[in-house]
């Protein structure tokens, strides 16, 4: 029954001293910031506010009882509002009823995604977003959240544009014939109370008040900019959006994306969380929450809704100990609906651009961009093209992302087409170490050549090539040593092209060993017949028993005049060996 309804792991918690006086807490303090943020990320949505308290409204309680986590919070996020924005502009002018029941059906796509992807366990799917993809996708979006909410801080309309930069262009071009003053007034309102409340007094909830005091001054003033006016009162009724068949493949796509990014945003938080809570988390789990919750909230008037990264921070940091802080949430956002929403009425859509600028700068984060570009430069590479891409592609952000995982995908395949290749030599303390290609003489009789990578079909030509250019720089070469303990895998395909080698190696007189091989390297040789052709006494459990073995058969006058090239500490005169099988 746990597993169904993971809420009654939790729920008898309840009874404990404090614990349910903390979730209550908690959950009146996550609803305070919850109720003007889902206003304003409608807003970025295309949609009108009330649909941000509709999506405020059962999918926080809903995720909170289906999920893992006990302190993920469930709702709208900028990100999450982006994407569903960008997706269904495609098909129908934002703010009109169709737009409206396409947001909708999107978030019911999301749900049906998330839920199935939960229940066949692909969890692991999220892991196709590499970190330099994620942090790429991420500041170029948060410059595109923040770049569309340009006009309503200045007071100013500009032509719908199909590129979102060629927008921005337009707003400032618009601006220079003259700016809505009293808008702009307005926002720098706004963005001071939200500064200053931030400063001064942390705990109180700043944007609360933000949103009370410019609704306030937007009602004794008689402000003449874009107020967010009546918004219906009461709950949501359920019903069923129309479906269109001919938009579901534009839905899919953008619910695949919405799916990915908002689990990787989701589960970010969570672990943070978990870790400091000891709580096990079970990202399939997680998914089946996150799933319902859309499909539940879809039918109630909600779009497409996540984990929310700040308001997971604040519910935590408020003492939240289980999921009914989220159900607490959802009750204090009904009570918002039901009473309060007349107060609204002069709320000016500055602020709320305000404050959607104001939360997504949490989400620009140059310094991971900078460690990528140091760590691999072909990780750079695809963070930074991520980064231009997304912002050159936008509306189309999924094109955005698509790119980076591409790029990333294709750079992964190409690591492992051409993995490092090193060849060791003695040190003056005794240890092997790589010395690069330098260790290789035109007369030496014996090396030692580490494969650091997957013996698969990519690579299998790349090894041959690596063996037969070791061949060429020392033409007197009588025993190469593969120290094959950077394999962890071979396929067919190298298998076959191991076998080709150690031929061809047999023709022109050199002999192939192999030191510290891995077992599922030698089961894939027994199971295949290579070992018997290559031999048995070809494999050594080290490096050192390989070159005391092949030392001993060498030419005398050979060792002799290279004395730097004898094991390590005596040379051995052993005629057997401790063979690895």
């Amino acid at each position: 029954m746990q597993r169904i309804f993971p809420f009654l792991q939790w729920f008898p918690e309840l009874r404990q001293p404090g614990v349910l006086r903390a979730d209550v807490v908690a959950g009146i303090t996550v609803a305070l910031i919850l109720v003007p943020q889902a206003m304003a990320y409608a807003e970025l949505a295309g949609l009108p506010p009330v649909y941000g308290l509709y999506a405020a409204f059962l999918p926080p309680a809903i995720a909170a009882l289906f999920g893992s986590s006990r302190q993920l919070a469930t709702g709208p996020v900028a990100m999450a509002s982006l994407l569903s924005a960008t997706t269904v502009q495609v098909l129908a002018p934002a703010g009109g009823e169709a737009f409206i029941a396409y947001s909708l059906v999107l978030a019911l796509v999301v749900g049906a995604i998330r839920f199935a992807m939960g229940v066949m366990r692909l969890g692991l799917l999220v892991n196709l977003l590499s970190g330099p993809v994620v942090i790429g996708f991420t500041n170029a979006a948060a410059l595109i959240i923040a770049t569309s909410q340009l006009n309503k801080i200045l007071g100013v309309e500009a032509q719908r544009a199909d590129a979102h930069v060629l927008g921005v262009y337009r707003v400032f071009i618009v601006a220079l014939d003259g700016v809505h003053w009293p808008t702009v007034g307005m926002a720098v309102l706004a963005g001071g109370l939200l500064l200053a409340l931030r400063r001064l007094a942390p705990a109180l909830p700043n944007m609360l008040l933000t949103v009370m005091v410019t609704t306030l001054a937007s009602w004794l003033g008689g402000y003449s900019g874009g107020i967010v006016g009546e918004i219906p009162r009461g709950l949501p009724a359920w019903s069923v959006p129309p479906i269109d068949l001919e938009a579901m493949p534009q839905l899919l796509l953008g619910g695949l994306t919405l799916t990915l990014i908002g689990l990787m945003e989701a589960m970010a938080i969570a672990k943070t969380i978990a870790t400091q809570t000891r709580q096990q988390l079970d990202i399939n789990r997680e998914l089946v929450g996150q799933g319902m919750a859309n499909l539940v909230g879809g039918f109630f008037g909600s779009y497409a809704v996540s984990g929310s990264f700040s308001r997971s921070a604040v519910n935590h940091q408020s003492g939240a100990r289980t999921g009914f802080s989220s159900v607490v949430t959802s009750l204090v956002v009904a009570a918002t609906l039901l009473w309060l929403t007349p107060l609204l009425y002069y709320l000016p859509q500055a602020t709320l651009a305000v404050i959607i600028i104001a939360a997504v700068f949490s989400l620009v984060q140059i310094q991971p961009l900078w460690a990528a570009w140091r760590i691999s430069l072909h990780d750079g590479v695809v963070g930074a093209l991520t980064f231009c891409g997304t912002l050159l592609l936008a509306p189309a952000l999924h094109l955005g992302i698509g790119l980076g995982v591409g790029l990333a995908l294709v750079f992964n395949l190409y690591r492992t087409m051409r993995p490092d290749v090193v060849y060791l030599t003695r040190h003056l303390d005794g240890t092997l170490r790589d010395a690069g290609e330098q260790s290789l003489q035109p007369g030496q009789q014996i090396a030692i050549m580490r494969f650091d990578g997957r013996l698969y079909f990519g690579a299998s030509s790349y090894f041959e090539d690596s063996v037969l250019e070791t061949i060429a720089r020392a033409p007197q070469l009588k025993f190469l040593i593969l120290e094959a303990e950077g394999i962890n895998q071979i396929d067919a395909s190298g298998e076959r092209t191991l076998r080709n080698v150690v031929e061809r190696l047999r023709e022109i007189g050199v002999e192939l060993y192999f030191t510290r091989a891995k077992k599922q390297f030698t089961d894939v040789l027994e199971r295949s017949g290579s070992i018997e052709y290559i031999g048995r006494d070809h494999f050594f459990r080290w490096n050192q028993h390989a070159l005391e073995y092949l030392w001993a058969r060498l030419d005398p006058e050979y060792k002799a005049r290279c004395p730097l090239n004898a094991p390590h500490p005596r040379e051995s005169g052993a005629t057997g060996a401790e063979y690895y099988i």
